[in-house]
């Protein structure tokens, strides 16, 4: 397993995404992620059922910690929505 700094892991990401080994990344000596390099094509059923949940769940504590309802996500992406597609408008 590599070790490697946020700031590290950033500025070489294409080269350690080839790699094979997993990589812990770290900020300031402490975990903040771990890259497991994945060879299939597509993720297990299991997987992929289990992650959605794990972040729906962290999505909804932050929103609920800073108090912004769904109705709210649902105005802004709105908002965003018809900003973006007004005709002769730059990106």
């Amino acid at each position: 397993m590599r070790i490697s700094s946020v700031r590290d892991f950033r500025d070489r990401a294409t080269t350690l995404f080839r790699s094979d080994d997993p990589i812990l990344v770290t900020r300031r000596g402490k975990v903040a992620g771990v890259f497991l390099p994945w060879r299939e094509a597509t993720l297990p059923v299991d997987f992929k059922r289990e992650l959605f949940a794990m972040l729906t769940t962290e999505i909804a504590s932050r929103l609920k910690k800073k108090r912004i309802s769904e109705k709210k996500v649902l105005q802004d992406f709105d908002r965003w929505k018809k900003g973006r597609c007004e005709p002769g408008r730059r990106r």
